[in-house]
């Protein structure tokens, strides 16, 4: 038997009772909605310009399920009745021009999923914290003993788990990206943690075009639904002051009282949306620092419009385990600390980070930089951090930026040597931080990944 083309398409008969439907993208989101665009009767074609897993031709091949990968045929993609878009491909790419051009209608897995259930949807979207918040309110729901899913970013996707479950809630983290692919998608309650600039590469460099779009999570929103959102973030209330939503807006912070909302009285959280006022002490959250009591914050009053009992919110805030690469203590080895905070993609995550750090810190930051600007650190570096390791294949901004702040700057290619540096120059009761501000594409697969290389580099030492 000759070998044949890995990038040819096993060829299924489908007849599709509702047209085709073509998947660009197979990763996680789209797979799932060949899954379910299948179950509902379309003919469904998948196409990737890059390789697919395993995982996922297995997934394709089980439900009989024409793909390619490796390139695009635009003849076949051109002929589509409705084509859904993986969230990391742009809208500007000429193949999504073509199909717009057409009149093809280009949607999100999100708003594709969303048509087939009723579900009650609590989206997560922000620059950061959306992962916690997002986890922490599905932890809260599900110890509550509601009905409920988690998807988005995390986990399987929602239209693979739309196709396969029949949840009541889902929890969805939300990505800019996806909600730039929504039309008709609504969560009942909306969670928007913060924006600062973030993603300006896929936004032509505007901040503004990078607000609106996460204000997308409210577009759909009526007097029924409630937006959730921290009222100390500059951006969010001033789109508030200028633009309107139908929701119901609940509000949380740190700086002032609200009559309506949640907010900071010493050290307590104190919830004001419900007749009986809702106080927990911040010493029992198991997640520390003023970003994890904002989503504290977000994640009580969330549950409280789910009518979730005031002990099992507080008992689930207690035990809430936290977010692998997020602040997550990996070692302590020779008296110096090691902490993994590759889920720190942005310049407002990093700061999140140091503004924790109570001790001398070896900071590791580097990788794609996503037009990040770093003045905002400088306060923080210049108090906290001792010297940096630079984790990236162009580390010039970083320099340049801290060259006169930080008298030690280290370039290195990989985790391993990172941590080796970090080893030689961190003292006893100080600690080494990994928060790049960066994505990774340029040294690791992934967040994931990074954090991962730098754990096993820690252990290693």
């Amino acid at each position: 038997m000759k070998n044949q083309d890995k990038h040819i398409i096993p060829v299924f008969s489908q007849m599709g009772e509702k047209g085709l439907l073509v998947v660009l993208g197979g990763g996680e989101s789209g797979v799932g909605a060949a899954v379910l665009g299948m179950q509902k009767g379309y003919e469904v074609f998948l196409s990737d310009k890059g390789a697919i897993s395993e995982k996922y031709k297995q997934v394709l091949i089980e439900n009989k399920i024409n793909f390619e990968e490796k390139k695009h045929t635009e003849s076949k993609i051109l002929n589509a009745d409705i084509v859904v878009k993986s969230p990391g491909i742009p809208d500007s790419v000429p193949l999504v021009l073509k199909l717009r051009e057409k009149g093809i209608k280009v949607m999100s897995e999100i708003e594709f999923a969303s048509q087939f259930t009723e579900a009650n949807i609590i989206g997560i979207t922000g620059s950061n914290g959306k992962t916690t918040t997002t986890l922490l309110i599905h932890h809260i729901l599900k110890n509550a003993e509601l009905d409920v899913g988690i998807a988005g970013n995390i986990g399987d996707s929602f239209a693979l788990q739309v196709a396969e479950q029949t949840y009541k809630n889902y929890v969805l983290e939300l990505s800019s990206f996806q909600l730039d692919g929504i039309e008709n998608f609504n969560s009942h309650i909306a969670v928007l943690t913060n924006i600062t600039p973030d993603h300006l590469d896929r936004y032509d460099y505007d901040f503004n075009k990078y607000i609106e779009s996460k204000f997308r999570i409210t577009k759909n929103q009526t007097a029924a639904d409630y937006l959730i959102y921290d009222a100390d973030d500059e951006a969010i209330i001033n789109w508030l002051k200028v633009k309107k939503t139908k929701a119901r807006l609940v509000p949380f912070s740190l700086e002032k009282e609200l009559e309506f909302g949640a907010y900071l009285k010493g050290t307590k959280i104190i919830s004001t949306i419900t007749k009986e006022k809702f106080i927990m002490p911040l010493k029992t959250i198991s997640t520390k620092g003023k970003h994890n009591t904002k989503n504290a914050m977000a994640a009580i009053m969330s549950a409280q419009l789910l009518k979730v009992r005031k002990q099992s919110i507080i008992e689930s805030l207690e035990d809430f385990e936290g977010v692998e690469h997020r602040l997550e203590n990996v070692a302590k080895i020779r008296g110096v600390q090691y902490i993994n905070d590759s889920k720190a993609t942005n310049v407002n995550a990093v700061f999140y980070a140091l503004e924790c750090m109570d001790k001398a810190t070896v900071w590791i930051v580097g990788g794609v930089d996503k037009g990040n600007d770093y003045s905002d650190l400088l306060p923080l570096v210049r108090e906290k951090v001792k010297a940096i390791v630079c984790l990236g294949v162009d580390n010039e901004k970083i320099k340049k930026t801290f060259g006169n702040v930080v008298d030690v700057i280290v370039e290195t290619s990989g985790a391993e040597e990172a941590v080796k540096v970090c080893y030689k120059i961190a003292e006893k009761g100080e600690a080494v931080l990994l928060s790049p501000a960066c994505a990774s594409f340029d040294l690791f697969e992934s967040y994931e990944d990074r954090g991962r290389q730098f754990k096993d580099a820690v252990r290693n030492l």
